[in-house]
């Protein structure tokens, strides 16, 4: 552990930045000291992003300092800001280093780019390359080409050329996102390795599981600001508290109940043959996220309770009743609503057709209810529209407003509010908060947590961050069967951990 007198590496004081309206950092202070790993905690939108821009040199403060080593910096560029020993693995592995070029000639781009010699033989660049490499006891294969490496190889290459190059500061920017467990704790090892040598390190990540691993301290980014600091051992709870502003109930009680009616129970449901069955019970007014990697079966089970799958196994009840749609249109007559991933394909219509407008779009599966006799009454429709636009702050002049003309945050708003326009008991949302916007996503997520209906709600996301954000509940889906669910698992802890479990079990090998 670094000596807590130590003088920070680096370190932002009341950092600001905002784009137009938009306020994406409001006074930040962060540091970090020679030897210590501090993660980064925030959600999507809390300026973790803004901030390493600042730090490494993409973007300037409109207010605030950086100090390297004690000294106030201001870099115009990230090449300014990497020449003064502040290096960032980003998250997109492909930008760290050059499609074209070997392993070794990767882990001496920086040379090449500098002022290293003007001729180098290709003996010399392996002999070099090696002692990079070895410098971290790295194997890697240096006459492949960098565009055939794993995620976790090309992260190496570039963690390796920041400690050739002496960096005194390394950001990482979820770097076991696309890592295995067997990679990921390599990752950590090298961590561990470059902190025992001095190196300070900035670590950006929403994995629980990271942070017990590897962080000294975890500092917490909401709206802009640091809402929370916690030193080791973490409290997991408290920052995922600090980080959505507000406390993330249980999974479930010890007895797999809740205190509030079931509204939807699924009993020994088989998504595809040969899957583990699982059992599911969702209460009124609970929000339900189930995430996991792409492939793993949200979807599926999303569009087999609103009938447009079938259930290989097993069986479905809502409110005590047995439930087997045979289509959409069933499903939205008994109060069993879906909100598609892709809404252009799923939920709008084109511009030029008649009924294209908010009103109208939020109207129309339930013309044949609210108008049985054929005639629509478009003063009710516009009504009902300009309801929904002052409700969920959507923004259009009026309810005749066309799709088109929002913005996607907006338009999702009006998909969501279509359904909210009528009784529900169950509300499948799948991928919700796909292409929008931060303040949208807010609005949104606002919605779905204050109505007031007594439905359940079930959301699938690939995004933990937002599975945080949104619900009471967290499950974790792998290989068309769900965990976390009557598995016993009652903390939010418990249930986050079985999704980063599932996350690298699941990721390339």
């Amino acid at each position: 552990m670094p000596d807590p007198n130590t003088a920070p590496a680096i370190a932002v004081a009341g950092v600001a930045k905002a784009f137009g309206p938009t306020q994406a950092l409001a006074g930040a202070d962060l540091s970090v000291r020679p030897g210590e790993v501090v993660a980064l905690m925030g959600a999507n939108g809390a300026g973790k992003s803004t901030l390493v821009k600042i730090i490494s040199g993409s973007l300037q403060p409109d207010a605030g300092t950086v100090t390297l080593g004690g000294r106030v910096v201001a870099f115009s560029s990230p090449r300014e800001a990497k020449a003064a020993g502040i290096a960032t693995v980003h998250q997109a592995t492909d930008q760290a280093g050059a499609a074209g070029l070997t392993v070794a000639e990767n882990l001496l781009l920086d040379e090449f780019c500098g002022s290293g010699p003007l001729f180098i033989s290709p003996g010399s660049v392996r002999r070099r390359a090696r002692a990079v490499a070895s410098a971290l006891d790295l194997d890697l294969p240096l006459d492949r080409d960098f565009i055939d490496l794993r995620p976790a190889e090309r992260q190496l290459i570039a963690i390796a050329r920041a400690v050739a190059a002496k960096a005194t500061v390394l950001i990482l920017d979820e770097p076991t996102s696309s890592l295995s467990t067997t990679e990921a704790e390599r990752l950590f090892s090298i961590i561990r390795r470059l902190k025992a040598s001095g190196m300070a390190i900035l670590y950006i990540s929403h994995r629980l599981g990271d942070l017990a691993a590897i962080a000294d301290r975890a500092v917490v980014l909401r709206g802009g600001r640091i809402v929370g600091e916690f030193e080791k051992p973490i409290d997991l709870s408290a920052a995922v508290t600090a980080m959505i502003g507000r406390r993330l109930e249980a999974a479930a009680h010890a007895d797999g109940t809740a205190s509030t009616p079931v509204v939807v129970s699924i009993a020994g449901a088989m998504l595809v043959p040969g899957a583990r069955p699982f059992d599911l019970s969702l209460h009124s007014g609970e929000v339900v996220a189930i995430t996991g990697t792409l492939g793993s079966g949200k979807s599926r089970l999303l569009r087999s309770l609103f009938g447009l799958e079938r259930l290989a196994a097993g069986g479905v009840t809502i409110e005590g009743a047995p439930w087997q749609s045979s289509g959409p249109a069933e499903s939205i007559a008994n109060g069993v609503f879906l909100v598609a991933e892709d809404r252009w394909q799923s939920s709008l219509l084109p511009p030029e057709t008649p009924g294209a407008s908010i009103a109208g779009t939020i109207a129309l599966p339930h013309l044949p209810r609210w108008f049985p006799f054929g005639v629509v009454d478009t003063g009710r429709e516009r009504r009902i529209g300009n309801e929904a636009i002052a409700r969920l702050g959507i923004k259009a002049r009026s309810a005749d407003d066309t799709l088109d003309q929002l913005s996607g945050g907006n338009q999702q708003k009006v998909v969501l509010a279509r359904w909210q326009a009528a009784p529900c008991r169950l509300l499948l949302l799948d991928e919700p908060f796909q292409g929008v916007d931060v303040g949208a996503r807010a609005d949104l997520i606002a919605a779905i947590r204050n109505s007031q209906s007594a439905s359940a709600t079930l959301i699938a996301t690939s995004d933990t961050e937002e599975a945080l954000e949104v619900a009471d509940r967290i499950l974790v889906m792998r290989d068309h069967s769900l965990y976390a669910a009557e598995d016993g698992l009652v903390s939010p802890t418990d249930t986050i951990a079985a999704v980063e479990t599932a996350e690298t079990r699941t990721a390339k090998p």
